[in-house]
């Protein structure tokens, strides 16, 4: 397979590019090309006066990396870090021209890992991958898994930028114990293809396939995937999660969760699916229950976990934790989360009680001295332990000890 080589259409008037945003944590940029060679940089900064000469020199270093000269920069500074400053600077540049692959990666601050297949995704975190403030302490919040977005939350003209943010952000961010997600865009449109490129090579743990619909867009990702894992030499394999957000993959759930080894879990988009079927949603989600039921079955038959969709509405707790209940009920094992603050409700909520352990532990010591005594009868209470109760009770001490970090 061959590297991608589509280029996205480049923003701005001809000589001049502009890249970022007026927002805390970040930056912008207005690059203006000159006949004389060098580069010249003016800078405001709310810390001008601590690090000026830094952000200046910051600026001079990745220009030249991206081996540039005849610009002058004019830069307001927010208080963006410094693979903020590197990933603005480079993708005003782009704007003007091509750049030489792969851009200006910052060094890896930590080892590049990868993630398990069974382990605990009850929450994963939402953040839009043009947004650098509120992926700079992501880690801290206590989600299981982070997922930077290249897809719906940035805007089509940001598409390049944001993707040079989070490859960045990969390298230089700590994101505690959270898994690494990043969404990439469609396949289907050019700015799925240059997603993997550019992140694939910094290692997320794992991809969330958006709108997947059939088992074929999954195996297109897959085989891209290989392709640039290989030509990177990364230690390990990025898993994969597809989103399903159509009827049409709802109807095609199936293939899509046996489509690939890399699949570990389904994931169902609520949003997507009422506009796809022509509705809206609703409190009770009578709309969307069959939808969320075949995809459910389809990850469970293929030994996937299943992970239902977010709460919108962010301040509404009680009717969180009202849908994260029915949701662990029907089988899910995580909900998709949009703001921090529904993060321990739904832990919460998926935490076995003390009495639920208790029991589960009494069933499994039943079970363990009625196997010892060669019997293949075991009770506990007034109840016979039949190979269902076992299971559950075993799930429920699982998760326990995912919970605690107990072996």
């Amino acid at each position: 397979m061959k590297s991608n080589d589509s280029r996205e259409k480049k923003a701005g008037p001809k000589g001049v590019a502009r890249a970022g945003r007026e927002a805390k944590g970040d930056l912008t940029i207005e690059l203006m090309s000159e006949r004389k060679g060098g580069v010249t940089v003016e800078l405001e900064s709310t810390v001008k006066s601590l690090y000026g000469y830094r952000i200046r020199q910051l600026i001079l270093d990745t220009l030249d990396q991206l081996k540039t000269e005849g610009y002058r920069v004019r830069v307001s500074d927010y208080g963006a870090l410094d693979h903020v400053v590197q990933a603005r600077v480079e993708a005003a540049v782009r704007r003007l021209g091509d750049v030489p692959a792969p851009g200006v990666v910052p060094q890896a601050r930590f080892p590049l890992n990868g993630s398990a297949r069974d382990r605990l995704r009850r929450t994963r975190l939402y953040l839009p991958g043009n947004n650098p403030d509120l992926m700079t302490n992501a880690g801290l919040y206590g989600a299981d898994c982070i997922i930077l977005d290249l897809e719906d939350s940035v805007p089509p003209a940001e598409k390049e930028a944001a993707r040079i943010l989070v490859r960045n952000a990969l390298r230089a961010l700590d994101f505690n114990q959270a898994e690494k997600i990043v969404r990439i865009n469609p396949l289907a449109t050019t700015h799925g293809p240059c997603d993997l490129e550019t992140i694939v090579p910094v290692g997320p743990q794992v991809l969330l396939i958006p709108k997947a619909e059939s088992a074929d867009d999954v195996s297109a990702v897959e085989e891209m995937l290989a392709f640039h894992e290989a030509q990177s030499g990364l230690p390990f394999h990025i898993l994969l999660i597809p989103l399903i957000e159509t009827a049409r993959g709802v109807l095609n759930a199936k293939a899509i969760a046996s489509a690939s080894d890399r699949n570990v879990a389904l994931c169902f988009g609520a949003e997507d699916f009422t506009a796809d079927i022509g509705t809206e949603r609703s409190a009770a989600g009578t709309e969307s229950f069959l939808a969320r039921s075949m995809i459910l079955l389809a990850a469970k038959a293929a030994g996937l976990q299943a992970l239902d969709t977010v709460h919108s509405d962010y301040e509404d707790i009680e009717g969180l934790k009202k849908s994260t209940r029915e949701a662990i009920q029907l089988g899910f094992e995580g909900k998709g989360v949009i703001h921090p603050a529904q993060i321990i409700p739904i832990h919460q909520c998926f935490t076995p009680t003390p009495e639920q352990i208790d029991t589960a532990k009494g069933i499994i010591a039943a079970l363990e001295q009625a196997q010892e005594k060669g019997t293949g009868v075991a009770a506990f209470g007034n109840k016979m332990i039949d190979a269902p109760v076992a299971a559950r009770a075993k799930r429920i001490l699982k998760l326990a000890k995912l919970e605690t970090g107990t072996k």
